[in-house]
């Protein structure tokens, strides 16, 4: 299952609607198409997709809310209780005569829904989320379905005007209100969406472990270590770290670590490993603040990992949020950056609507002030000085 839009209204956060593509918007050309991803063909027609997608803007402009959206369609997606995704407190400012609705386009296949040669078609999702007893509920939910055909072209792609709705949300004793009926396509279609998601981690750099942690990895980040291993049984971790020429470290929790690796060890192999496992499943990694516990050069790497085809052989995809406008220089492209601002209410921006030229440096065009809203007010510095002199003086 691939996302290949998001559309949301209504939601408190947002200023107006908010729209995250996820094809490419811009022309690709051969030299693009060796860092992106075909999603799927129709004749000679490939639907592409940029395999990183990078949020940034100012402190406060609602780069995590972004974040915490995306992640909230793909959980919701894999049919999870509404109420039970821990990234839904961007929904706590709806009121009970409210409605959110999010439009969810993604590609999958659904030859038991439908079945066309290949079964593989565009699905949309249209979910109306409701709050009542401060609780989230699903008011109104279908699902339509349109066969991938040889003559489907691009500007016509995402048209569900005219196609019949597969699924319709009917309340009975056998579905959750807050459920959405992903379930049954999903279980018929035996779809799910793989989604990896650090939120959590965004402040609480803590290593989390399921299995030994690869010796190349280690090596990556710290070469000093020779080997860090993990063994759970019914009620007991086990750790065993052993620096090279040094005896091995047992340890019973993963919070010890802390003790005897560097923060950006611990952000790198938690990253790193998430990162392995959307790579063999084709799903996304989500990241807030990726420069945090990391040096340039690491957050680079990441990003090229994601862009080389010979280790994203899947068509994984890389969203992240930063405060640096130097990341932005690692793309040829402007249509997999989305310039976040707050303008009494979060606005969403792809910058291939802003800024057209491709070869302007990115990072030049974002600190100048030319995008607008994506440096601190002058304004606001001024106030700060002043305050501070005065501070300064009173003293």
């Amino acid at each position: 299952m691939k996302l290949l839009k998001i559309r949301a209204s209504g939601i408190p956060l947002f200023k107006d609607t908010c729209e995250i593509d996820f094809l490419a918007l811009q022309r690709v050309t051969a030299d693009d198409a060796e860092s992106m991803s075909t999603v799927f063909s129709t004749g000679n027609q490939a639907f592409t997709q940029n395999n990183v997608l990078a949020l940034i803007g100012i402190n406060a402009s609602g780069k995590t809310t972004v974040l915490k959206l995306i992640t909230f369609v793909c959980r919701m997606l894999n049919h999870e209780p509404l109420n039970s995704i821990d990234c839904a407190e961007f929904l706590d400012g709806l009121t009970e005569d409210q409605r959110v609705t999010i439009e969810t386009y993604f590609y999958a296949n659904s030859s038991a829904t439908y079945s066309p040669a290949g079964g593989n078609a565009i699905n949309l999702l249209k979910t109306v989320i409701i709050k009542r007893n401060d609780k989230l509920l699903i008011a109104k939910e279908t699902i339509q379905t349109k066969v991938i055909s040889a003559g489907l072209r691009k500007k016509n792609l995402l048209d569900f005007k005219g196609v019949e709705i597969n699924f319709a949300r009917h309340f009975n004793e056998y579905l959750l209100d807050d459920v959405s009926i992903m379930v049954a396509f999903n279980k018929r279609n035996n779809e799910q969406i793989v989604v990896s998601d650090m939120l959590q981690y965004t402040n609480v750099n803590q290593l989390s472990l399921s299995d030994d942690c690869p010796l190349e990895l280690i090596a990556f980040f710290d070469p000093s270590i020779e080997y860090l291993r993990f063994k759970k049984d019914s009620k007991d971790i086990r750790i065993s770290l052993k620096f090279k020429g040094k005896k091995e470290i047992t340890l019973n929790q993963f919070s010890e670590l802390n003790r005897y690796l560097s923060s950006g060890t611990i952000k790198g192999i938690n990253t790193f490993l998430k990162a392995i496992k959307v790579f063999k499943a084709g799903g996304y990694l989500i990241v807030d603040e990726l420069e945090n516990h990391f040096n340039h050069e690491i957050v680079s790497t990441l990003i090229r990992l994601f862009m080389d085809k010979k280790v994203n052989k899947s068509g994984a995809m890389l969203i992240f949020s930063t405060h640096y406008a130097e990341l932005l220089d690692e793309f040829e492209r402007n249509d997999n950056i989305y310039i976040v601002r707050n303008r009494h209410g979060i606005i969403l921006d792809n910058l291939s609507t802003i800024l057209n030229r491709n070869d302007i440096k990115k990072s030049d065009a974002y600190q100048s002030g030319f995008l607008e809203g994506t440096v601190p007010m002058y304004e606001a510095y001024m106030d700060l000085k002043r305050a501070l002199i005065k501070a300064n003086e009173e003293g």
